[in-house]
């Protein structure tokens, strides 16, 4: 696929490709990382064995660099986050193959960040119309992209595709000085609610653990998998990650990873992953081994809290859904995803479910602001 001056090569391994170039374009986002995305591929996680074959386009001018998709062909719909299972059922019942389709997102990861790696318009423009160039060569039903920010899935719009809004629910930093002075900004209810809920993990004989970079050591990360597993377990469900994956992860980026860890007495008992790059921390995932009352609450939210006001991080984002997290102090903000469907007919469906969704999700957003766990002094709003 050529443009004058420019050439979009399709890939199906980052392994050609430098780290140092990948990571100039993916900035300081560590989902977008090289070493993140290479590690899911090379250990099993995200390939074509699992449904996620890599389909990257890299875009180069003169030799160089210069943008980039995280694509895969997909032969399903987990692990996305953004859910099109009822389309791909409409699809069946009318006789016709949704999968495989296109996807530009990165795998098991419900955080929003840049989806068309490049400096300018153009560029992306470019890559966007390659990867639906790409599509009708494959035979792909659709193309989606996830978690696109707000200006990038404008482009896309722009581009023909559809867009989609979700809601996620995050926590800004107000300069906080530490976890008392941020309680003291929420409502009484809320605030009592929240201390009577770490009293019960402390009588437990339970305390919290904080471990960054090379602090997680491989021990750590054998304990923090079984966590993971067992939780998936009690799903009756099935992990999308493995060991290796994690020990790759703490080996190649561990400066981006923050292990709370939840010790009854002197035995580890619960673990929660949070990836962060010192101003946006995301809390990943999250195991235990026993259950205790409110811990997951405690080692998910309240330690992830205190450690964000420690170390000066702006944000923190609770990842997909739970509106249990208003109550914790997240509030909702607006998510967006762009879909494109080779299908006239069925497009013409999807984006007449997506403008009555639209204004479902408006009002859920506002409904949602009602229940706001902060003082009513003003200092603390839902945005959409």
């Amino acid at each position: 696929m050529k443009t004058p001056g420019s050439v979009v090569e399709v890939r199906d391994s980052l392994a050609a490709i430098a780290a140092r170039d990948w990571n100039r374009l993916a900035g300081d986002d560590p989902f977008l990382r090289h070493e993140f995305l290479h590690a899911l591929h090379e250990t099993g996680c995200a390939g074509a064995a699992t449904g996620w074959a890599p389909r990257f386009l890299v875009l180069r001018e003169a030799g160089r660099l210069a943008g980039a998709m995280p694509l895969y062909l997909k032969a399903h719909s987990y692990g996305e986050y953004v859910f099109d299972w009822a389309w791909a059922d409409a699809y069946q019942r009318h006789g016709l193959r949704y999968y495989p389709k296109l996807l530009n997102a990165v795998p098991f990861t419900p955080v929003s960040g840049q989806r068309l790696l490049a400096a300018n318009s153009g560029q992306r423009r470019l890559l966007l119309d390659a990867a639906l160039e790409l599509a009708r060569e494959t035979g792909a039903s659709s193309l989606h992209c996830l978690f696109p920010p707000a200006g990038q899935a404008a482009e896309m719009q722009d581009g023909g595709l559809m867009l989609r809004h979700g809601v996620q629910f995050h926590w800004r930093n107000h300069g906080y000085a530490d976890f008392d002075g941020f309680l003291a900004t929420l409502n009484h209810d809320k605030r009592k609610k929240i201390r009577q809920q770490r009293r019960r993990v402390h009588d437990a004989g339970i305390h919290c653990e904080w471990f960054a970079g090379s602090a997680v050591t491989d021990a750590l990360w054998g304990f923090f998998n079984r966590c993971y597993r067992e939780t998936y377990r009690q799903h009756r469900s099935t992990p999308y990650l493995n060991l290796d994956f994690f020990r790759a992860l703490g080996h190649s980026m561990p400066e981006n990873v923050l292990l709370i860890v939840a010790m009854r007495e002197s035995t580890p008992i619960a673990a929660s992953l949070n990836i962060h790059n010192g101003q946006r921390l995301c809390g990943r995932y999250w195991g235990a081994l026993e259950y205790h009352p409110a811990l997951h609450f405690e080692a998910c939210y309240y330690q992830v809290i205190e450690f964000c006001i420690a170390h000066g991080i702006a944000s923190f984002e609770g990842g997909a859904q739970g509106e249990h997290k208003i109550a914790r102090g997240l509030l909702p903000v607006a998510t967006h995803s762009a879909h494109w469907l080779a299908h006239p007919e069925f497009a013409a469906a999807v984006e007449d479910f997506l403008r009555r969704e639209s204004r479902g999700i408006a009002a859920y957003v506002d409904e949602l602001g009602a229940h706001s766990p902060f003082k009513s002094d003003g200092s603390e709003s839902a945005t959409a």
